[in-house]
């Protein structure tokens, strides 16, 4: 049975999660001379895009939007910058900050003791399998919007005889070329893992459907200069109804009536109310709709069972499938882990105070990258830790 090391660490700040958000925590601290360290449940840091991201994947947002803090991209870096580029622009940056995350370290529970005043902050070591035990004075959950993968309890999927994986298992279409492939998922992810899979020799179908009950229905499709447009928009002070409303203006000009082809319709609120809202991002459109549109890739109903390779969907027809990729979002365990905590997150692991002020809780606990803006609001909520801390340590 696992026993606690004799040896106790006690940093001024623990962060829990070595993606960007841990990361750019990090650096921040390290600027001003604050002792801390990233626990980080992976063996690398950065693991989503690591190891867990599709070869084509690019960020959606252009790279001035995307920068964590203290560290631009290079100028040679083009505009919407691919994975390759991006894990390396990651690497330059953890060299620079001299961040050195613990690996294999997945935190089991974490509580604040009022007594010293400090958090405790219990780990398992992934490598020897014991526990350790930390204290540190400050606690900042940085385990980001994509944690745990999920996939849905579909009736049948364990007789599915064929390979059913999640989208952070997809890389490429290499394998699925010439055989009948389904994405299950309206996201981002989906949508460009369709196009892989279309424009790479697959027979390519997907499911239109959001996992959000709010949202089952619904989708905004945006293209990436419009993405542009409507950040540098938001930059400038201008209402976000109004760049909602000219988002929706210049995709029903762009795109017309998506029901007839996706099967969804544009919920009435804008695409960054959605976001903020119910944490369902627009669609970027890099190709998809033309496929579909085009009927390259075909829109199916929603799963209602599995039977062997055949998929019943809800009109009741069956289609067949070689491969089905399940691009259905995460799920968050922070609650399972974050003891005491009843003011900054909520079941879902996401803040309950309302943006700007969503990163800053009680007795020193902080989140990072859970405000659904992006690697823009972890840059945003990253200097906001580093400077409060700060101000604290200097009073």
């Amino acid at each position: 049975m696992a026993t606690f090391d004799n040896h106790v660490e006690q940093p001024m700040v623990i962060i829990v999660g070595g993606g960007p958000g841990g990361l750019a925590t990090s650096a921040c601290l390290n600027k001003l001379c604050i002792p801390n360290l990233i626990l980080e449940k992976e063996d690398c840091y950065s693991p989503m895009w690591k190891k867990y991201s599709y070869d084509r994947v690019h960020l959606h947002l252009a790279k001035q939007f995307c920068q964590l803090p203290l560290f631009p991209f290079p100028s040679s870096s083009p505009t919407y910058v691919p994975k390759k580029q991006f894990i390396q622009y990651l690497d330059d940056y953890v060299t620079h900050f001299n961040i050195t995350p613990f690996y294999n370290r997945n935190v089991e529970f974490a509580e604040f003791d009022v007594i010293t005043e400090k958090w405790n902050v219990k780990v398992r070591n992934g490598n020897s399998g014991e526990m350790e035990e930390y204290f540190c004075k400050f606690l900042v959950v940085a385990t980001g919007e994509a944690s745990y993968p999920f996939i849905p309890d579909v009736p049948g999927l364990t007789s599915f005889t064929g390979e059913a994986i999640h989208s952070t298992q997809y890389k490429n279409a290499e394998k699925y070329k010439g055989k009948n492939v389904l994405v299950v998922g309206c996201g981002n992810s989906g949508m460009e893992i369709a196009l892989d899979l279309a424009n790479n020799g697959a027979n390519t179908s997907i499911i239109v459907r959001s996992p959000n009950p709010k949202m089952r229905l619904q989708m905004h499709l945006i293209s990436r200069e419009m993405g542009y447009l409507a950040l540098m928009l938001l930059k400038y002070k201008v209402a976000l109804r109004v760049v909602d409303t000219i988002m929706v203006m210049l995709s029903k000009l762009m795109y017309g009536d998506i029901s007839k082809y996706y099967g969804v319709k544009r919920p009435e609120e804008g695409p960054f109310a959605c976001k903020v809202k119910y944490g369902k991002y627009p669609v970027f459109d890099v190709g998809t709709y033309r496929k579909i549109k085009s009927g390259e890739i075909q829109v199916l109903p929603a799963m209602r069972s599995i039977r062997g390779n055949d998929v019943v969907v809800e009109n009741g027809k069956i289609h067949q499938f070689d491969g089905i990729v399940f691009a259905t979002g995460f799920k968050r365990t922070t609650h399972k882990w974050l003891q005491g905590d009843d003011y900054l997150l909520n079941e879902d692991g996401l803040p309950k105070p309302e943006f700007p002020q969503h990163w800053k809780g009680k007795n020193g606990l902080y989140c990072v990258g859970l405000s659904r803006r992006g690697l823009y609001g972890i840059a945003f909520d990253a200097q906001n830790i580093a400077t409060h801390i700060n101000s604290l340590l200097s009073e």
